[in-house]
């Protein structure tokens, strides 16, 4: 059951880092990912604690992944990052999938 693939890339970093990090991933999202083919939805958490983000990237095909981690302009954006954190991404497919149904959640 894999309609969509998913990034999921977490960035361990220094508290103070935090928002930085989040302004270029929010910036690199609107300029460079939404444009590029396949894209379906990206999601960015924090921590409480300062310490970390994640960023949740949907996309149709691992061939849309791939090709967008070609794209010159998303490389700059991931090297970037990783000069305010250490950046772990995994590529994951779904396995299952629960949500509350619109009656239910009121």
């Amino acid at each position: 059951m894999h309609d969509t693939m998913t990034v999921i890339n977490v960035f361990d970093l220094e508290p103070s880092k935090q928002q930085p990090l989040v302004e270029l991933l929010t910036e690199g999202a609107e300029q460079v990912v939404r444009h590029r083919p396949g894209f379906v939805a990206l999601e960015l958490l924090v921590s409480n604690d300062g310490t970390r983000v994640v960023n949740r990237a949907r996309w149709r095909s691992l061939g849309d992944i791939k090709a967008a981690f070609e794209d010159p302009a998303l490389q700059d954006y991931a090297r970037r990052a990783g000069e305010l954190a250490r950046a772990t991404p995994h590529v994951y497919s779904t396995a299952h999938r629960l949500s509350v149904s619109a009656a239910a959640a009121g």
